[in-house]
């Protein structure tokens, strides 16, 4: 089988070798646990249970999930195992699965559901760049979408995530995932059902994040919004003087100030989140 699950259509044989994500067919996670550092609406008091998977179709260099999405760090497991994570989460008390850069696990992930199909929320946490065709698998399954819109400008995105085309796939991708799941659906101060896109707010790029936020205003005015500001230079950042930095008080606040005139409803992070204790330790063990 050639693998055509994210928009880049690589064509590999994955069970033979490994596609543009760095990944074969079988899932590959580098944590498995629960997680309270998400927006209160996900973690509540109890924590997301997080499955955090290794590879990407995205090749951002200030990636920070780095080890994981480039280095591939982690451990493969069978959809078996993971559907019994999935228990083991959902014992601990966490308040939902999620599946934090999913995507080219799909059909590991919908063979795990016929193992264990949790009864509480499943989120799917993406970057944004999917195929319709893909999401369209997982209507049924996926109650809480949660993907990125990282950019509004397609030279940034070819220039800083290896992608020529983004700003088109994620709009078609949240406008599948709006008419799946339609608008929110929050109980007791934990989402239930429906689509928060989050934006990662970068160094001297302002005008990017501004054009994001318009472009929700435009197209996905229901949609919650997470605004970001917990860059810090990793991955390759180093080499792209433009992003090697924290983002200041003045973009954050000029980025807010767009927010709060489009009337857009959400989360903004503050800015003691920018910070290298926030990411996780990458240390999922198989038993």
């Amino acid at each position: 089988m050639t693998c055509e699950l994210c928009p880049r259509r690589c064509g590999v044989d994955r069970a033979h070798g490994v596609g543009l994500c760095g990944c074969g067919m079988l899932p590959r996670v580098g944590r498995i646990a629960p997680h309270y550092d998400e927006e209160p609406l996900i973690s509540g008091r109890n924590g997301a249970g997080t499955v955090f998977f290794s590879g990407c179709s995205l090749r951002c260099v200030y990636c920070q999930n780095f080890e994981l999405s480039s280095s591939h760090r982690g451990v493969e497991i069978t959809p078996y195992r993971l559907s019994e994570e999935y228990r083991r989460l959902e014992a601990a008390g966490v308040h939902n699965i999620e599946l934090v850069t999913p995507t080219h696990f799909v059909d590991a992930i919908l063979e795990s559901f016929r193992h264990y199909r949790p009864a509480i929320p499943i989120i799917y946490n993406s970057s944004g760049y999917e195929s319709v065709e893909t999401l369209s698998r997982l209507e049924g399954y996926i109650d809480v979408y949660l993907p990125d819109m990282k950019y509004s400008d397609n030279a940034l995105s070819s220039r800083l995530s290896s992608c020529i085309d983004y700003v088109e796939r994620a709009s078609d991708a949240i406008a599948e995932m709006i008419r799946q799941r339609g608008e929110p659906v929050i109980e007791d101060g934990l989402i239930k059902s429906g689509v928060m896109i989050r934006h990662l707010v970068l160094p001297n790029h302002v005008n990017n994040s501004i054009g994001v936020l318009e472009l929700i205003a435009e197209r996905f005015p229901t949609a919650l919004v997470s605004v970001m500001s917990q860059y810090i230079p990793m991955g390759r950042a180093e080499e792209f003087p433009d992003i090697n930095r924290p983002i200041t008080a003045r973009e954050y606040d000029r980025v807010l100030q767009r927010l709060y005139e489009l009337g857009l409803d959400g989360y903004a992070q503050e800015r003691c989140s920018a910070d290298k204790r926030y990411v996780p330790c990458w240390d999922y063990q198989a038993e």
